[in-house]
């Protein structure tokens, strides 16, 4: 039996919505990365891009368990000498609640330029607003 691989021109993308109200960091991270990916579908091939696009929404309402809100720091250098710069999350969520799920989701993509073509299927809204109803996405629902 061959092994079916997907061609570039046949990949099917749709898009989907998810309401990160009440879910915790790490487990919405990682089922938003397994469908940019493309990990939940049949014709999955590792080194092409099969995934979705998705919305999160809510993620002004994402929750962190344990003292993580304090004692977990998010850093990142501005390119010049001793500008490595860190903030706690508390400081992060409530000022870019966006960045705090993009950043956790990047890191669980591959680290190269196919996990950048995937990390660009990603929009993330820290309200429950989005601009994307003319792509009639479908609802995902992540449990808890």
């Amino acid at each position: 039996m061959k092994t079916y691989v997907a061609k570039a021109d046949q990949i099917e993308r749709k898009w989907f919505v998810v309401d990160a109200q009440g879910l915790k960091l790490g487990r919405l991270a990682t089922e938003v990365a397994r469908i940019l990916r493309g990990k939940h579908k049949p014709t999955f091939t590792p080194f092409l891009d099969c995934g979705d696009f998705v919305i999160v929404i809510n993620a002004a309402k994402v929750e962190l368990t344990g003292h993580k809100l304090d004692q977990k720091m998010y850093r990142y250098h501005t390119g010049y000498p001793g500008g490595l710069k860190e903030t706690t999350y508390r400081k992060l969520m409530s000022s870019k609640p966006e960045r705090a799920v993009e950043s956790a989701i990047k890191g669980m993509l591959p680290k190269n330029a196919l996990g950048r073509q995937m990390y660009r299927k990603l929009k993330v809204y820290a309200g429950p607003a989005h601009e994307h109803a003319a792509q009639k996405p479908e609802i995902l629902t992540i449990e808890a």
